[in-house]
């Protein structure tokens, strides 16, 4: 990857490395062209399919991997699946379709209220809420946020509601009703991806995942949900990058400016009050910084941090690396069955 390396200090000098945000811009014409090449590798030779399905939430990642799978196979090969339900953000649907007409791509939506509501998903979450809020009920909002990693200590999920007249509530979670609301939440990913999976066998095609680098190393995905795919072409890169790469391949500038968002809860809520401990633009920062043994007074400088609080972030990618071990472990067998 074309990246531009930090001119670290001797040993010894006074002088502070020179580390900023600078450090993640890339040739973003080059590794356009370096993925697409790639893309065509994997799904065509390795794959042997003959085209991509890319689930279309209206976020930056999935309209840049859209954008890259249709550079690497063209218009006719690459289908977008929009899946909204009852708790998505109307402008998902619209940015998701503006992105998919951009690109000259097939277009299916698959509205997936019905299917959660036979499973039960909205019922099981709710169950689990009303352990905290027995007067939760239609017409309620909710979302899960964490207390801020720069806080230090350990993370506290905390469950948020909101009435029909606007009154909000905060809740300390129980690991119980915690782990009960989350599992409800999950089974959205799982039939999102249940239902490209039927379109990509349908077509003979792959599916095309669409995480980033800090989304992939931290675990923020749904295993079995959107945490699978056949290849995911962006999770080498940096939410940095990857808007970088977007203004390249001429996304549609209101999904550039739109904050990256969950839209898993009713409510609205931010990546950063749900998972991350910062904004992307300063975790692309303290994680490039821990991969690449940059002095914790750098990244502090660059980030607009303390070191201290460096630190914390730091001690919060370790934790989160622990909890994505699961997710992306193979089932696990007692001999190798491979033949």
């Amino acid at each position: 990857m074309n990246l531009v390396e930090p001119h670290l200090s001797e040993p010894g000098s006074d002088k502070a490395p020179d580390f900023s945000a600078a450090t993640l811009e890339l040739d973003a014409a080059a590794e356009t062209d370096r993925i697409a090449e790639k893309i065509r590798e994997q799904v065509l030779r390795d794959l042997r399919r003959r085209g991509a399905v890319v689930g279309l939430s209206g976020g930056i990642d999935s309209s840049v991997t859209a954008a890259l799978c249709v550079k690497a196979l063209g218009p006719k090969k690459v289908v977008a699946i929009l899946m909204p339900e009852k708790d998505s953000d109307d402008e998902s649907l619209v940015l998701g379709k503006l992105v998919a007409d951009e690109l000259g791509i097939e277009c299916v939506t698959e509205n997936i209220e019905p299917i959660l509501t036979a499973a039960g998903c909205y019922r099981r979450r709710d169950e689990f809420i009303r352990k905290l809020v027995p007067e939760f009920g239609p017409g309620w909002g909710c979302k899960i946020v964490l207390s801020n990693a720069l806080e230090g200590g350990i993370n506290i999920s905390q469950l948020v509601v909101e009435s029909p007249e606007g009154e909000q509530q905060k809740k300390r979670m129980p690991i119980d009703v915690y782990h009960g609301v989350v599992a409800a939440a999950n089974m959205k990913q799982r039939t999102r991806k249940q239902l490209e999976y039927f379109h990509a066998d349908r077509l003979n095609y792959a599916v095309a995942g669409t995480p980033n680098r800090l989304e992939h190393d931290q675990g923020f995905f749904v295993k079995n949900g959107d945490g699978a795919a056949d290849l995911k072409p962006i999770a080498h890169l940096y939410k940095s990058q990857v808007y970088q790469l977007a203004e390249h391949l001429s996304v549609p500038e209101e999904i550039r400016r739109r904050p990256p968002t969950t839209d898993t809860w009713s409510l609205p809520q931010s990546q950063e009050e749900f998972y991350f401990a910062l904004p992307y633009q300063q975790m692309d920062l303290c994680l490039y910084g821990l991969n690449n043994n940059v002095p914790e007074d750098a990244v502090a400088a660059s980030a607009g941090l303390t070191a201290e609080q460096v630190q914390m972030v730091w001690r919060d990618i370790a934790a989160k690396r622990r909890v994505a071990h699961y997710l992306h472990a193979a089932p696990l067998l007692v001999d190798d069955a491979s033949g």
